[in-house]
């Protein structure tokens, strides 16, 4: 058995098969190299274990038990992990299987964005990966995803979390599908019909309830990162803000965060969400604000990016907008709608500011330029008004 002590945390290597007739020398060794290291961090890995006996896994009781907390056991193979799951040791300890390896040389790019990017693995299957983030990332889009799916929201199905060189992603099922940004560029015509489509499931994402806790809720996560705002804002900057969020009405709607029309793929006429990292319960003018930021906003800011992100010229990009805005609302007339957006940007500054508190590198570099431009004279300047546009657009 091999162990390494590291940065306050004592990695244990399993090897080979534990039963009854190792067992007993697994259990001496391995709490010789607790008591020698003295870590509190203790994690299995089982990368290269075989197999483990009734004899093993009492082992690891012991050692749960003086630890006095769940204890992480990391890449387990399937046949490892079918064996915590019977004995239901997945609800005693931190199961996490090991991660399939692919290569996406070769592959085609159906989408991409700051998050990461998407690609056709085969007919049958797409995957995204993420640009940072690591293991936590993906295993909570995966999570959200089957929320999402369970739940009957129209997303794609996520299969297995996996590992492509330094990155990580998440496999989806995907039949000869396209994004819905690539659909409407290749086919124009078809822009009324297909912007019908995206606001029924708009629509329909925004009227869908989910159990309280099953999803984030949008105010906590919009707290956290106001707490961490103090690098830039005072106490006083950072109490108004913390108003804000805390006058924010609370709402059990999904919300998806991402919600334009390259993370929508169209799968036999069906509209199905991908890019779930993000979703969230609360108002729904968060995801609206979301489409602005990338269709209007994004639009004029940075083509470029614009293009990629949503897969269609920037021109058709604040068409698409433009229409899907006039449907969602009911606005048609230009002043109207010109109004309706001043409101959706007002939320777009909001969410800015608060990004630099998210933790994204992009978004702190900007940080003084962005509370320059926008903290006093835009968010706190209207921050009677903020709250009320969110709970009745």
């Amino acid at each position: 058995m091999k162990t390494l002590f590291e940065n306050g945390r004592l990695t244990v290597y399993f090897e080979g098969r534990i039963d009854t007739n190792n067992a007993p020398a697994v259990d001496k060794d391995l709490k010789d190299a607790v008591s020698a290291s003295g870590a509190e961090d203790i994690v299995i890995d089982a990368d290269k274990l075989e197999y483990i006996s009734s004899a093993g896994l009492r082992v690891l009781m012991k050692l749960r038990k003086d630890q006095g907390k769940p204890i992480p056991v990391i890449n387990v193979s399937n046949d490892v992990y079918d064996i915590f799951e019977t004995t239901g040791f997945t609800e005693l300890l931190e199961i996490t299987k090991k991660l399939r390896e692919i290569s996406v040389e070769g592959c085609d790019i159906v989408g991409q964005g700051g998050n990461g990017t998407v690609y056709r693995l085969d007919e049958d299957k797409i995957v995204k990966l993420y640009n940072s983030g690591g293991r936590a990332l993906v295993d909570q889009e995966q999570r959200f995803a089957r929320t999402a799916f369970v739940s009957g929201i129209p997303t794609v199905i996520p299969y297995d979390v996996v590992r492509c060189g330094e990155r990580y992603g998440v496999v989806f099922e995907l039949l000869r599908s396209d994004t819905l940004g690539h659909a409407i560029s290749r086919e124009p015509a078809r822009m009324p019909e297909l912007v019908d489509q995206y606001v029924a499931l708009a629509k329909e994402l925004h009227s869908t309830s989910v159990e309280k806790g099953a999803l984030p809720d949008v105010r906590v996560l919009m707290r956290e990162r106001v707490s961490r705002l103090d690098r830039w804002c005072s106490a006083e900057e950072i109490a108004e803000l913390m108003s804000i969020v805390d006058t924010i009405p609370e709402c059990d709607t999904v919300i998806h965060g991402d919600l334009h029309p390259g993370n929508i793929m169209i799968q036999d006429g069906e509209l199905l969400l991908i890019d779930l990292a993000e979703v969230t319960v609360g108002p729904r003018a968060f995801d609206l604000a979301s489409i602005f930021r990338d269709m209007i906003a994004g639009a004029r800011t940075d083509e470029k990016m614009t293009e990629m992100t949503i897969g269609m010229p920037v021109a058709m990009v604040e068409q698409t907008a433009q229409l899907f805005f006039m449907k969602y609302t009911g606005i048609t007339d230009p002043a109207g709608l010109k109004a309706y957006f001043d409101k959706l940007g007002l939320i777009y500054a909001f969410n800015v500011v608060l990004l630099c508190g998210s933790g994204i590198g992009a978004a702190e570099a900007h940080a003084p330029r962005i509370m320059k431009n926008l903290l006093h004279p835009v968010v706190l300047a209207n921050k009677d008004a903020i709250p009320y546009i969110i709970s009745t657009l």
